[in-house]
Order: structure tokens, then sequence, then C-alpha cells
């Protein structure tokens, strides 16, 4: 491919910036990826620090999963998964599998939670024109895989449209780990869309949980959420961070959430949303620790809990959840069962057609172009590489279907499959698009501080 056809058209290039506001005028046409705020730079770079590490214990428990639950010793797996943990006074009675996914992964999503208010307030999402971007992706890349799910089970005998959400859903340290180990030589702002958009559709993925798999709603539980979720934020703007008094407050937002028959991951979330993402005003000493007051609670508080969620959390997840059996029998099931069908095209297939046709749209509708040295080829690769879809989408084929159900199994061997095909394709178009920025020095190499 020639350079001519490699890059984008020269009239991307940024503009010059209205001498009222010093940002590009509004009748100028926009440069796509050309760029990140400030806010939005210091957000990437957290969370591809913290998220690198955290993407390989989740492959490893995975790993772990699917050779113990394959082994002569897969008895001992199912036992440990199944064990019921009660606690009778509060009405409480979930298996370990249950305690990681509804308890254990709280934690992960009060870190989405407050990655997403530090985006929104300081971040990419803060402007529509930097944020309609990696929304319209992250909305393409997931109705495109819900389409294809729907079409597939809609059309075949035997077919399951509840499982529609679980092809909808990014890993984001699974492809920050991709990221790290491939993509050295691809543009900042790139990769930062990336998670961009992985971070939108945690939202998007939230809301589906929230509103699609939730029982029956108890007015009152959720009253006493929003309740538990004000006094949280009310505390931490006073400067009250103390581990001892917002500890059992998230813990009552959990149990509240749960009783109220909303998913009870839901709690973290609100949570992180109801935390600060501006630094404090008034003296460090005399408001919060340093680094919240220097920062903000949402980075402070990030900083703390990402390591147990990366590192911990999501680890002992996928540990007690992809632990699938694979034996020729059930592989044939799987390959005729329309569920598996659809999540593995919807992942492998839905997500970079999506992600392609919504960036497109934009381009077309808000005056807008690639920036100069990107190419169509650089969103398609980070299209496939979305198709990694692994901790959320495990936690909804079980909301769909239920632990332990065929059609869970089949599922989840569709995810593991096609997450596995997403990583490897995504990580060879990543490495030869680095390649070919490379050699057309359009980036030099990225700094790891």
């Amino acid at each position: 491919m020639s350079e001519k056809t490699d890059r984008g058209p020269a009239e991307g290039e940024p503009t010059e910036p209205d001498a009222r506001t010093d940002e590009p005028r509004d009748d100028a046409p926009k440069a796509l990826f050309s760029g990140l705020t400030p806010g939005g730079e210091r957000n990437f770079m957290d969370t591809l620090r913290g998220e690198t590490i955290g993407g390989v214990l989740l492959i490893i428990g995975a790993v772990v999963a699917l050779v113990w639950a394959n082994s002569p010793w897969q008895d001992s797996y199912t036992a440990i998964r199944d064990t019921r943990l009660t606690i009778s006074p509060l009405g409480l009675d979930l298996s370990v599998g249950e305690w990681a996914a509804d308890g254990l992964l709280a934690v992960f999503f009060f870190v989405v939670g407050v990655e997403l208010k530090r985006e929104i307030v300081t971040g990419e999402l803060r402007r529509m024109s930097t944020a309609i971007v990696p929304v319209a992706a992250a909305m393409g890349g997931m109705a495109a895989p819900a389409l294809i799910y729907l079409g597939v089970n809609l059309a075949m005998p035997n077919g399951a449209p509840d499982g529609w959400a679980i092809p909808t859903a990014t890993d984001i340290a699974f492809a920050v780990t991709v990221l790290a180990l491939v993509a050295k030589w691809l543009p900042t702002a790139l990769r930062a869309f990336l998670l961009t958009l992985a971070v939108v559709d945690d939202l998007l993925a939230i809301i589906i949980i929230a509103v699609a798999y939730s029982d029956s709603l108890a007015l009152l539980w959720l009253l006493a959420v929003a309740a538990c979720v004000a006094l949280f934020s009310f505390l931490i703007r006073k400067g009250i961070t103390a581990w001892w008094v917002l500890l059992p407050l998230g813990l009552l937002a959990w149990y509240f959430m749960h009783s109220s028959g909303v998913h009870a991951t839901i709690a973290g979330v609100a949570l992180g949303m109801a935390t600060p993402a501006l630094p404090l005003k008034g003296k460090p000493a005399e408001r919060a620790p340093a680094r919240a007051a220097e920062e903000s609670p949402a980075a402070y508080f990030e900083h703390v809990w990402r390591p147990a969620s990366a590192g911990f959390v999501v680890p002992v997840f996928a540990l007690f959840t992809a632990g699938v059996t694979v034996d020729p029998t059930i592989l044939g099931e799987a390959l005729r069962d329309p569920v598996a069908i659809g999540v593995a095209l919807g992942l492998v297939v839905g997500k970079p057609v999506g992600i392609l046709l919504a960036t497109w749209l934009v381009t077309r509708t808000r005056h807008a172009n690639l920036a100069r040295g990107l190419a169509w080829l650089d969103i398609g690769a980070m299209g496939v590489l979305a198709g990694i879809g692994f901790t959320v989408s495990l936690l909804v084929a079980e909301l769909a279907f239920g632990v332990g159900h065929p059609r869970d199994e089949h599922a989840k061997i569709a995810v593991l499959s096609a997450s596995l095909f997403a990583a490897l394709v995504g990580s060879a178009l990543l490495w030869w698009r680095g390649q070919v920025h490379r050699n057309h020095g359009d980036v030099t190499a990225p700094s790891t501080g």
C-alpha cells in the first residue's frame, strides 16, 4: 500500500485555534485521534500502568481454571466453586463462585466507577468534541454484536435471545495487556482511544446489567442504597477518607443493592461515580491524605484500589468463572448451539464492524477526518482487539443462563475462544500498524513514565 493511501487526508490535520478559546474552530474539520487532553493523558497512563500486570494475572487465572476443570481433580474445582457460604442473619446464601461474581467483583466495578468519573470530569469524555468518537464507537461496538447474536438466535432453531448482551463488552485489562506488548509505536492518542472506548463500553454494560438482568426491584432497598451513596460522597467532600468509615458504608451499600434486586456489583459503580474527581479545597493536612488533595479523591481511590482489583479480584473471578469442562462432546454441542455461534460471531465480527461503522459515521456527520498519519486500518485493528470480551462477558453469561447451565458453559467456551482469536489477530494487526507508523516517522517511542 502506498504512503498516500496509508495516511489520512491532509485536511484532517489540527487546525488553527480560535483566538477567543484556544480550541479549533467549530467550522473547521476536526482531526480524530490527533491528541489527548492533559486529564485524558493522565488517566490513560494511570490505567496503562495499573492494568498491564492485572491482565497477565487475569490470563493466568483463566488458564489455571481451564486446566483445573479439565484435570483428574476437576471434581474438587466444582466442589469448591459450588460450596455455599451463608450469612444467615443477613439472608445471604451464595456459593464461592457467586461471592466472587457478586461480592469481589464489586471492587472491580468501583474502580470502573471512579475511572468513569475521572474521564467525565477531567478526561476525554469532558467535552463533546473529544467524547463523541469513543462514545459512538462504543455504542456501535455494542450494537453490532448484539444484533448479530439476536439474528443468529432468532433465525436458528432452539435459539436463546436472552444472551444478547454477552458479546457486547470489551475487557479493558486484557486489551491493555496486549497493547503494552505489541503497540509500542502506535500514536498515544490511538492507544488511549481504545481505553476510552472500553470505559464507555463498561458504562453501557453496567446499564445493561442493571436494567436487563435485575430481578423485581424493591424501592425501599434502592432508597437505602441512595442514602449510603449520598453519605459516602458527603464524607469524602468533607475530607473524611478513613477506611474504617468508608468501607463499612460501602459494604452496607452493597448489601442494600443485593437486597433490592439489582445486581450487587452496581453498588460499586454508584460509589465510584459519587467520588469527587477534582481536588478538594483546603490544605491537605486538614482535608484529606496528600495524594487525595493534590490530585482528587477519585484519583486517590483509583490508585489505592486498582492493584486490589487488577491483581486479586479479577483473577479470582476468572479462576471461579472460566473453569469450563472441554471435551469433544461438549465442544460439538457448543459448535451447534446458536448461543455459542452468536457470541463468537458477535465478538469476532460484530465488534470491529460496529466500531468501524460508527467511527466512519462520525466523520460524515461531524465534519471530521482522521488525523494525519492514521488510516482506517488502524481503527480496524483496534476494533479487532476490542473483540476481547472476558470479565463482563463471562459475568453476563452467568446472569443470562445461570452458573453451570449447559448454555452458560457453551457461552463461556465461545467467549474464551473468541477472545483468544481477537487477542492474537488484533495483536498481529496492531504490531504491523505500529511498524508502518514507525517506518513513516509518524510517532516516536512513547514514554513509560
